[in-house]
């Protein structure tokens, strides 16, 4: 495994308390259960899966901004801790987040032009005041952003507005990697195709890498140079957009890809609905996790976690695809 970030078999579990029985018990709640991946230099890595899979706090993981249980993260050949010390701010200077919601990411007490100016006096504090003013007008320019809207606070821009001044902060310090958490989840849909063309564009111009979260599997197509697909904390099938989408292999990246909405002109996919809820991740099911919702599921499911076998770049985690005894794929268009 090589690249600007590499992430080595990482894990984030919690102690907590179950209320069960008088007194309750604790229990770990495997948040990140054993992920690893790569991202080269202007690259994107798409991490899709529902809700409470582990994508944001891998994320979180990434940048040093909670302490991994085990594992490692590796940036530009340097390692990635979550101490909070001189060298882990040297290192986040290259790498930046862009958040879920812009409006909380925000200080809705302050300008944007401060906010976005604000990167530059935490780490360039010898840069002047007005120099720090051009930058930040200039890279309002750079994401959309009129000149008339420097002096405006949060509260009195649009949805669409606000996550390009989150986009703007984030690519002030030029960093070498983006981490998105869910960017466009909380826009209306003419304005996430705006800020996902402003992305790709600005990644084509300054070869930023990029790990890209989202359950929105159309974006992530659109966004990624390669996918990997979350359940319960583990990387379950990974691969290159056109070969996750066209032609997925786990039982779970099908029942994902057959709930994407298909134009009627196109015909009808058969949509593979999975039966029950995820399980928790404080009672994560032995064997492969997923068992308990799998069509095909046999013993040797519940009873051995199956490993992420790589083939021809297409990489899967099911003990009956890398058996070879898994029913035919259905291309999805």
């Amino acid at each position: 495994m090589s690249g600007l970030l590499q992430v080595n078999d990482l894990k984030r579990h919690y102690e907590v308390h179950v209320p069960e029985g008088l007194f309750g018990r604790k229990a770990s709640l495997k948040a990140v259960d054993g992920v690893s991946f790569s991202i080269e230099k202007g690259r994107t890595l798409g991490l899709v899966g529902e809700s409470g899979c582990g994508k944001s706090t891998t994320a979180k993981l990434v940048l040093g901004l909670i302490p991994a249980t085990s594992g490692t993260v590796e940036f530009a050949g340097t390692r990635v801790t979550a101490r909070h010390d001189a060298h882990w701010r040297a290192l986040r200077r290259r790498m930046q987040m862009i958040y879920q919601d812009p409006l909380g990411a925000l200080d809705r007490r302050l300008p944007v032009i401060t906010q976005i100016g604000e990167p530059f006096e935490i780490h360039n504090p010898e840069m002047s005041a007005a120099e720090r003013t051009e930058r930040s007008a200039l890279l309002m320019d750079s994401v959309g952003l009129r000149p008339d809207m420097a002096m405006r606070y949060p509260h009195e821009l649009s949805g669409g507005q606000r996550q390009r001044v989150v986009i703007a902060r984030a690519l002030a310090l030029e960093p070498d990697l983006l981490v998105c958490d869910e960017p466009v989840s909380a826009l209306d849909v003419s304005i996430q195709a705006q800020v996902l063309n402003l992305l790709d564009d600005l990644r084509e111009r300054t070869g930023f890498a990029a790990l890209f979260i989202s359950h929105d599997l159309k974006v992530v197509r659109q966004m990624s140079d390669r996918v990997a697909v979350m359940y319960l904390g583990r990387i379950v099938e990974a691969g290159l957009p056109e070969d996750v989408f066209r032609r997925p292999q786990h039982p779970y990246t099908k029942a994902l890809v057959s709930a994407i909405p298909t134009p009627a002109r196109r015909g009808k996919r058969e949509r593979i609905v999975l039966e029950g809820d995820p399980p928790s991740p404080v009672d994560v099911p032995s064997g492969c996790s997923f068992h308990t919702r799998c069509p095909i599921a046999q013993a040797s499911c519940r009873n051995e976690v199956p490993k992420l076998v790589e083939s021809g770049g297409h990489a899967v985690a099911c003990h009956l695809v890398n058996a070879g005894a898994a029913p035919a794929v259905q291309a999805a268009e």
